[in-house]
């Protein structure tokens, strides 16, 4: 039995004893939690108890965002050992399976993923991971941002299928954490700049901060008449819509140039409008992204590199002890709370 926690039904979180699984296969290490990030997706199961077909039935560790460090290897692995400092993918595929071997494995119907009814999270002193899915953290990135890796990996993945080339013009809607990571994302795969649109003035504030990223507050101006400005009428290469808002689908080509690209980051809740007509009369590109593949140690080495700073999207750090204070502050969205994250006893 260990503490964790437990999401036990909608709206009710509990500290308590768990029984977890902890025995080390050949191919998998033991890892000591250090930090866990409150993402979006947890805080809508706290919330909601359920995302689309995803229904929280039996109680639930939360979290999936988390680094930690390595305290027992099995058998068979090779490239970590006791002590060494990680960042975990949370998503394990099955090796077997036709998406797996395609390279797509983030959309193999089997995969399980941490904090996804009915997989348990990791909000736990320890847990057991495929050493496959573990990635060591350089010495210069802190467990903090090793808990971040995560849901960088998510803009990364969005810069990927945007097929960047050097010098585009990107538009980001969506001031969220993942619209601010897949700014920064786009960034380093070679746009020149970002506009980044929200209705939060603190936010926006946030990622303004980074140079490179153009905030537009859309209660003051409408997206695409800056959009028009900025690129003389044209419009921008690359489009991430990063909201989830139906009413962002609302002449959202108006701000993708000809033969753009449209890349789709941001889950809807409900059935979402959209102009099909538009989007064939631009001949634009459009791409969508379901978490991610491939890209986690590529997220680690930007971040090691220091052409990723994501330190000024920590909004505070909460001891586990207050766990369940720091879940029902992320409930509230805060305007100028970007990405909280929760420090584990020891």
């Amino acid at each position: 039995m260990v503490q964790a926690l437990v999401l036990e039904k909608k709206g009710e979180l509990s500290l308590r004893d768990i029984d977890l699984p902890l025995e080390v296969g050949p191919d998998d290490v033991k890892i000591a939690i250090h930090t866990v990030g409150v993402c979006g997706s947890d805080v809508h199961y706290y919330t909601h108890g359920a995302i689309g077909s995803f229904i929280v039935r039996e109680p639930m560790v939360l979290g999936h965002e988390a680094a930690g460090v390595v305290t027992a290897v099995g058998a068979n692995v090779k490239n970590l050992k006791v002590g060494d400092r990680v960042c975990m993918e949370p998503g394990v595929p099955n090796m077997n399976s036709r998406a797996t071997k395609l390279g797509i494995y983030n959309v193999d119907p089997d995969v399980r993923f941490w904090a996804t009814p009915p997989i348990h999270g990791v909000l736990t002193p320890e847990v057991v991971h495929p050493a496959a899915f573990t990635y060591k953290l350089p010495g210069n990135v802190s467990f903090a941002e090793g808990a971040m890796v995560e849901p960088f990996a998510v803009g990364l993945q969005a810069a990927t299928r945007a097929r960047i080339t050097p010098g585009d013009v990107a538009v980001v809607i969506g001031c969220g954490p993942i619209g601010i990571m897949t700014a920064l994302a786009a960034l380093a795969g070679g746009c020149s700049r970002v506009y980044i649109s929200d209705l939060s003035a603190p936010k926006l504030a946030i990622a303004g901060q980074y140079p490179g990223i153009h905030p537009v507050n859309i209660t003051e101006r409408p997206l695409a008449e800056v959009i028009a400005e900025e690129t003389e009428g044209w419009g921008a290469d690359v489009v991430f819509e990063a909201s989830g808002s139906p009413r962002a689908y609302e002449g959202l080509f108006d701000i993708v140039r000809p033969g753009g690209t449209l890349v789709l980051i941001g889950m809807p809740v409900e059935t979402t409008k959209f102009d099909v007509a538009a989007a064939i009369i631009k001949e634009a590109r459009i791409e969508t992204v379901f978490r991610y593949a491939n890209n986690f140690d590529r997220a680690v080495n930007l971040i090691a590199s220091g052409k990723v700073d994501l330190k000024p999207l920590i909004s505070e750090t909460f001891d586990f002890a207050r766990s369940i204070e720091a879940f029902d502050r992320a409930a509230k969205g805060l305007p100028t709370d970007v990405k909280l994250q929760i420090v584990m006893p020891g």
